[in-house]
């Protein structure tokens, strides 16, 4: 177990403050030395609830790994990406990490993750999947074990055309994750829209929008506006009488923020990688043990850093950090039990994966969600061919 002194240390850490981790439930493989990892991630302010959730699986997925090589240093970005940077030089120069990870959004992913792989640094992302590190930006030392950003707005402009949309309305906030979903549900989606707008991050207010989807003739709406602002546009939205059908990506409809939106999501489809009730092995014992150490239902974040620690344990199992290119080799295998079942890198160090239909739904006093389908199957993202290692 993580100790409650520790839980309640790390829900407390600043951007002044590190908190490090040695993890003692095993033993590194014969030979191979130590692995300090940064984890650098929003822990207060707007989208503090994902950034929790990518702190607490990744520490569960590094103890149950049963690695006592891995020691992880968590700091809060705050969602700056200015002091995301400071921390990250600060980790590398001072700390002298071997990888980063744990950033949420991608104007942030975007700063750092060059950063690190400049200075000889791994960077692995549970999260944020920008196209520009996809394709031409690429590098060799920089992996994503979620998906690049596109992914689950494909699914959800796949799913929206076959459910006979003609012409939704769509919207997303202003910034490199939020092109990339309204680029992404496009190219599935293929027809006609009433509108497109982008909003500001961190936008709390969306009257002016719902006046524009309103006026317009639309069928539909797709939406991303991920943590407080997805909490804020249902509400409102649930408040306007506007009644058309609604598709989203996961994170508008997510564990994080289900319990602040409650009856206003109720029924809507979304779409994401994974979900709580993902029938396989590893997916069953990660909820499990989620909900028994933090006693809430693991969301898509928390998943995602759990695979995330998973996958770096695995590689620290076979090589040493410090022979970058045996353990870069020992990262693309992929050699661990995913939550998502199968699991495997494309060359470009991207997931191909499925996409699944998600439906929200009420379990006991609980809303979640639950799996109705399969938007895309063995999905790769398509900025691959532009990326040269």
């Amino acid at each position: 177990m993580i100790s409650t002194k520790t839980k309640q240390t790390l829900k407390a850490v600043g951007a002044a403050t590190a908190v490090a981790l040695a993890m003692t439930s095993g033993a590194m493989a014969d030979g191979h030395g130590k692995v300090k990892v940064g984890l650098i991630t929003t822990l207060t302010g707007g989208g503090a609830a994902l950034g929790v959730d990518i702190r607490d699986g990744f520490l569960l997925g590094v103890q149950q790994a049963g690695n006592d090589g891995i020691e992880v240093v968590v700091e809060d970005d705050q969602r700056k990406p200015d002091i995301a940077v400071q921390l990250a030089d600060k980790m590398i120069q001072s700390e002298n990490v071997d990888i980063l990870t744990g950033i949420v959004w991608s104007n942030l992913a975007l700063a750092v993750a060059p950063a690190a792989t400049a200075q000889g640094k791994f960077y692995i992302s549970p999260n944020a999947g920008p196209a520009q590190l996809a394709g031409k930006g690429c590098h060799k030392n920089y992996f994503n074990v979620a998906w690049q950003n596109d992914g689950p707005h494909e699914a959800a402009g796949a799913h929206a055309k076959e459910l006979g949309f003609k012409k939704p309305f769509i919207l997303a906030p202003n910034y490199p994750a939020g092109k990339d979903a309204l680029t992404g549900f496009k190219r599935m989606y293929g027809g006609e829209l009433a509108g497109e707008l982008y909003t500001k991050l961190g936008q709390t207010d969306y009257a002016a929008e719902l006046a524009q989807i309103r006026a317009a003739d639309a069928d539909g709406i797709f939406f991303f506006l991920p943590g407080g602002m997805g909490i804020s546009f249902l509400k409102q939205y649930s408040d306007s009488g506007i009644e058309l059908p609604v598709v989203g990506p996961a994170f508008s409809f997510d564990q994080t923020i289900l319990g602040a939106v409650g009856e206003a999501a109720m029924g809507i489809h979304n779409t994401a990688q994974w979900s709580p009730d993902l029938d396989n092995a590893a997916s069953k014992a990660f909820v499990e043990s989620f909900k028994a150490e933090y006693g809430r239902i693991p969301s898509i974040y928390a998943q995602q850093a759990f695979d995330t620690a998973n996958l770096i344990a695995s590689a620290a199992a076979k090589a040493d950090v410090k022979d970058m290119d045996a353990f870069r080799a020992a990262l693309l295998e992929a050699d661990f039990a995913s939550t998502r079942g199968d699991f495997k890198f494309a060359p470009n160090h991207h997931p191909i994966q499925d996409f699944y239909v998600r439906e929200v739904i009420k379990d006991g006093d609980v809303y979640t969600n639950k799996i109705i389908g399969v938007a895309l199957e063995d999905r790769q993202d398509v900025y691959g061919v532009d990326c040269k290692m």
